[in-house]
């Protein structure tokens, strides 16, 4: 991992932040601005790794002597990360959905498996891959659905969204997809990277269950 010297000044965490708000942060990233800096001999981003690594170990659940247990964790910071989380926990409204793998992508897509019209969805993620939005682009007749980046990207950009998971329905019950899904793939992975937001996958559902582009190694 780079020391945050050695980043680019746009992509520190802060400046990150202001630039892309805090849903296009990595935990680490968001860690390393609740820490705000680190310690003689250990950089922010390093100390914050080590703290994201707690995290993830006791599924977020975490104590002040286990942060105190934390080399370069100290009253100071520890406070911080605790008083962070609390904060958080008392104004949370909702359970986030956070997506590791294809098949947990599924259930939000039961709606358009079985339609007879070909529906054109994207999911907004943030940075921790939690869904911060699921929407139709477009609907179209059969395999006629013609999907443009603009309509896909605006509303994303909106969200301030880290990456998108893609999806269509293929009424035919058909999973593999055609010449011109691969094409209508590439180029909204190619304007994702224009735009500094990541493909994560494309699902092509339909009743007959579902064909991950991740999975298949088309990403």
């Amino acid at each position: 991992m780079k020391k945050i010297k050695e980043l680019p000044e746009f992509s520190r965490p802060r400046e990150k932040l202001k630039e892309k708000g805090e849903h296009a942060l990595s935990d680490i990233e968001l860690i390393a601005v609740i820490l705000g800096s680190g310690n003689k001999g250990q950089d922010v981003l390093s100390l914050a790794s080590k703290v994201a690594r707690l995290l993830v170990k006791h599924k977020g659940s975490i104590s002040f002597d286990m942060l105190m247990n934390v080399g370069g964790i100290g009253l100071a910071k520890a406070s911080q990360i605790l008083a962070s989380f609390e904060l958080a926990r008392r104004y949370i409204v909702k359970e986030s959905i956070r997506i590791s793998e294809p098949r947990e992508v599924v259930p939000l897509l039961t709606d358009i498996a079985d339609k007879q019209q070909e529906y054109f969805v994207c999911i907004s993620l943030n940075g921790a891959n939690e869904v911060i939005e699921k929407r139709i682009v477009t609907v179209g007749l059969l395999n006629k659905t013609q999907v443009h980046p603009r309509e896909v990207f605006a509303d994303v950009i909106t969200d301030r969204a880290a990456s998108v998971i893609l999806s269509h329905n293929h009424p035919s019950g058909e999973l593999r997809p055609s010449n011109s899904d691969l094409k209508i793939h590439h180029q909204l992975t190619e304007a994702g990277k224009i735009l500094g937001i990541t493909v994560l996958d494309h699902i092509i559902i339909s009743k007959k269950g579902y064909y991950s582009f991740q999975e298949q190694g088309i990403i």
